[in-house]
Formats: C-alpha cells, structure tokens, sequence
C-alpha cells in the first residue's frame, strides 16, 4: 500500500519550517515537544528523505525539506480553500491590511464585498496610510499584507496594476495664473510628491507646497476650493475634479504600479487566499 502525506502533518511541518525550532513550534500547535518530533519522524519516513537538519539554535530545512514546504503550503492552501468552500463558511480569521487613501476609495469596496460574499467570517482591517508608511508598518509587525505603490521603472514582475498620474485642480482652474504654483501634496517621500517636484524642476516651473496631507480627503478638499493643484491616481480622481494633463503650463507625469506586500514569507492560508483575490480582481476593476 502505498503511503499519502497527511493533512495534520503538513500542517506541523509548515510550523516547524516557520519558527525553526521544535520548542516554539509544539506551543504554538498545542501539542508536546516529544509528539510533535514523531509527527516529523513519521513524515521523513513518508517520503523517503531528511526534512530537518538540527542545530544549536533550532532546525533548519534541507534541501528536500525546502522543496516539500513549497507541496505543502499548496496542499494545505487547496486543502483549507475545498473545506472553506464545501462547508459553506468559508475561512476565517483577521487580516492587517493596508492600503493608501486613493486606491481605497476607488478599489476596497469592490474587494472587500466580493471577498465577504465567499468568507463572511474572516475580518479584515483597514489601515489607510501612504507607501512610506505602510511599509514602515510591515517592518514593525503591524500588518500582514499591504497595497502599495511603485515607480513605473521598478524591476518587479509582481506588478498587479499600472496607474497613471494626474494633476488634478478645480474645474475651470487656469494654472498659468499661478506664479508660484501652489501644490497639495502628500508626505514627501510618497511617490506622488516627488514626482510632481522632479517634474516641475525639469520643466523649470516655480512652485510651492501649500498644503501636504497623508490624507487624499484634505487633498482634495484643498484642491476644491481653487487654492491649489494635486497629484493623485487617475482613478481616485472625483466627479466634480478635472484632470488637468492637458495644460500646457503642467508638465507629463509618470505611471506607477501597484503590488503586494505581505509582512512575512510564508503568509496565513486566509492573507494567502485574501492577496490572490485582490491580484485576480483588480486588474478588472
């Protein structure tokens, strides 16, 4: 009869593959240190190969170790999605996510609803902040999975979506009357800000900073009151707001993409399901 890989002990092995050590991994799983190294003693003895090579500090994966934590996290991620779905409950759990000001407020209610439908009993918590930021969040632990921006000439083949950058003012706006130009910007290392400054020092236009905010709605409220020009997303730009690349006294702006960013390398089955349903929606939308 020929021997199967068994849920529960694909299950521990990822664990094991995470904190490296046995210690660690049996308290998190619930089970004793002793049953746990049976559990990976009877899965080296399934296929045929050592998993595990010990150290003074824990265990390290071998080379058959590393290539069967690539099968496993697929198993267990089908496995997990078949139950999820045949039950009807879907997977559950919480998700850190974040996401800048502009891509939620055109993007998130789509993913989030479409997302809730096939898991209402997973949670998902918003934190909205810029790039920067949010990446400032991931390093400290404090999100599991990001949205976030990148140049257009950034080497990354996980680019989800490509958008192009705008200048956005009130309509009717004439930008060649403003001497300095007045700009609301975001944070000054947030993608947007430098490209608006980079482009208006090429093109030897004077400018200001008159206002700056994390915030795209004290942007936009700015920019409403004909007091300032922004550089937002095309997507995020509102109904009453026009696009002004067409002025002849505002230079080209650059595209940049969207990807994905997720605090640690071997994300949770639910963040691993919620950022393939976000890199399979958002191109649509």
């Amino acid at each position: 009869m020929s021997l199967s890989l068994e849920i529960d002990l694909l299950r521990s092995f990822i664990v094991v593959a995470e904190v490296r050590a046995l210690s660690r991994a049996a308290n998190r799983i619930g089970r004793t240190q002793s049953a746990l190294s049976q559990q990976m003693k009877r899965l080296e003895e399934i296929v045929d190969q050592p998993l595990f090579q010990r150290t003074g500090r824990g265990v390290v994966l071998t080379n058959p170790g590393e290539r069967l934590l690539i099968h496993a996290q697929r198993i267990l991620r089908l496995h997990d999605e078949a139950m999820a779905d045949l039950s009807g409950k879907g997977l559950s759990g919480t998700i850190r996510f974040g996401c800048p000001d502009d891509y939620a407020a055109v993007f998130l209610p789509h993913l989030l609803r479409q997302f809730s439908s096939q898991h209402p009993h997973a949670l998902v918590e918003v934190i909205c902040a810029p790039t920067p930021r949010l990446l400032e969040q991931l390093d400290m632990h404090a999100l599991d999975l990001a949205m976030i921006s990148l140049p257009e000439d950034a080497a990354n083949d996980d680019i989800i979506r490509r958008e192009p950058l705008v200048w956005v003012g009130y309509a009717g706006l004439d930008c060649a009357h403003f001497d300095p130009l007045p700009l609301a910007l975001s944070d000054p290392d947030t993608l947007d800000h430098v490209a608006a400054c980079e482009a208006l020092q090429r093109a030897g236009r004077a400018y200001r900073i008159a206002y700056a905010s994390s915030s795209l709605a004290g942007l936009t409220a700015l920019v409403r009151s004909g007091q300032a020009v922004a550089v937002i997303t095309q997507t995020a730009v509102a109904p009453d707001l026009s696009v002004l690349n067409g002025d002849p006294a505002l230079p080209p702006l650059p595209t940049i993409g969207i990807t994905l960013k997720f605090e640690r390398k071997r994300p949770s089955p639910l963040i691993t399901v919620f950022a393939e349903h976000i890199r399979l929606t958002l191109p649509l939308l």
